[in-house]
């Protein structure tokens, strides 16, 4: 379900702004989904690389990599006595 618009936002678009909105509604979007939808996929991708970030810095870490491998050996373990 979707919730009613109701926040305006007023933007200055420097030229590369301008020719992105120009290219993303270029389709018959309208200016305001483009917008919305470049919003949220600004997060998303801050998101991901947060992710990623974190994955980076726990693969480089010898402790945890090692716990990790005791943590799959230990699960292993429990298959192997079925």
């Amino acid at each position: 379900m979707s919730r009613p618009m109701s926040d305006t936002l007023t933007v200055r678009l420097d030229e590369a702004a301008r020719r992105a909105l120009r290219q993303l509604t270029r389709g018959g979007r309208s200016r305001s989904e483009v917008v919305r939808e470049a919003l949220v996929a600004a997060v998303e991708a801050r998101e991901r690389e947060a992710l990623r970030e974190e994955v980076r810095r726990v693969a480089a870490d010898p402790q945890d990599r090692a716990e990790a491998r005791a943590v799959l050996e230990f699960m292993e373990g429990l298959d192997d006595a079925r």
